[in-house]
């Protein structure tokens, strides 16, 4: 017995120079690999980057150049002469500032419009019992992934016996009808994660079914609303299609439509003032997505983990 127990207590015997240098020789291969791994996916991560950044890249370097270097044809990527002329020329000209304030009003009108409505479908489809919710809900993502160039001669051909064309209030229907089924999917599928408890304990406590909605649910889901809200402004101050399709006059433009207008003379077309207010009307975007993106990914996020 005290045989075997020296023998459990035998220290192994050291490894080799041979076996040692093995070891060594697979430690190297494996942090090669890894440094080959993570090299390889920063190149791909920057190619990617490259490619989605090219073309606003492009644009930016377009609007600062001057006109007198766009018309002599300049091909370089940097402009000789960096000039925030064409900015200023598009902020002085009522010719897009009021259709810039237009988008601004219809995009604020809309989204408002939309949030409140999704909100309360939302709930419905969520809460109450809806014969046929489950058709409903269906037709709602049917619709929000509807193309939208399907949906403008329908619309035209309402809008016209209404009296709708050419009008801002038509406008912001058209912009609740591409945002609204979008909009009421998510709060729908954020409200499926609300506990009933706290719904239960107000209605106990005399609450209404609205009360409960505005005082409770929709503080709760806060994240949702913001991210539902975003998404309907950014689609609608993208849109060109229902612009292009609805309006007719200038001073009922919008500020995507009023883009093409913008730079024209008799004999040629200035892009750097085209492309100098696709940067006006893009920094907004930016700047909301990313002051907001926080809320954005947990109100996408939400209901995913338990």
């Amino acid at each position: 017995m005290t045989g075997q127990l020296d023998v459990a207590r035998r220290p192994a015997p050291a490894p080799t120079a041979k076996q040692h240098h093995a070891r060594k020789s697979a430690r190297d291969r494996r942090r090669r690999a890894a440094a080959w791994r993570r090299t390889g996916f920063g190149l791909l991560v920057t190619v990617i980057v490259a490619v989605a950044l090219f073309p606003f890249l492009w644009i930016l370097r377009t609007s600062l150049m001057s006109s007198q270097e766009f018309s002599e044809g300049v091909t370089g990527f940097l402009p000789k002469d960096l000039t925030f002329a064409s900015y200023g020329d598009n902020l002085s000209d009522q010719n897009f500032l009021r259709p810039l304030l237009n988008s601004l009003l219809i995009c604020l009108v809309s989204t408002a419009l939309s949030v409140v409505c999704a909100t309360l479908a939302g709930y419905a489809l969520s809460r109450l019992r809806v014969r046929g919710a489950g058709i409903v809900l269906g037709f709602v993502l049917f619709a929000g992934f509807f193309p939208v160039l399907a949906m403008v001669g329908p619309l035209f051909l309402v809008y016209r016996n209404l009296g709708l064309l050419d009008s801002p209030g038509g406008l912001v229907l058209a912009y609740m009808v591409y945002t609204l089924p979008i909009a009421t999917w998510l709060l729908k599928s954020f409200f499926d994660q609300v506990p009933r408890s706290l719904e239960e304990a107000a209605m106990v406590d005399g609450a209404s079914r609205l009360q409960v909605l505005w005082r409770i649910v929709v503080p709760v889901a806060m994240p949702a609303v913001f991210t539902s809200a975003i998404i309907s402004f950014i689609l609608a101050w993208n849109d060109f299609a229902f612009a292009q399709s609805f309006l007719q006059t200038p001073e009922q433009f919008t500020a995507p439509l009023a883009i093409v207008n913008l730079g024209q003379s008799q004999f040629q077309v200035f892009y750097n003032r085209i492309d100098a207010a696709v940067v006006l009307i893009t920094l907004p975007v930016v700047l909301l997505v990313l002051f907001a993106q926080r809320r954005i990914v947990s109100g996408l996020t939400a209901g995913a983990v338990k």
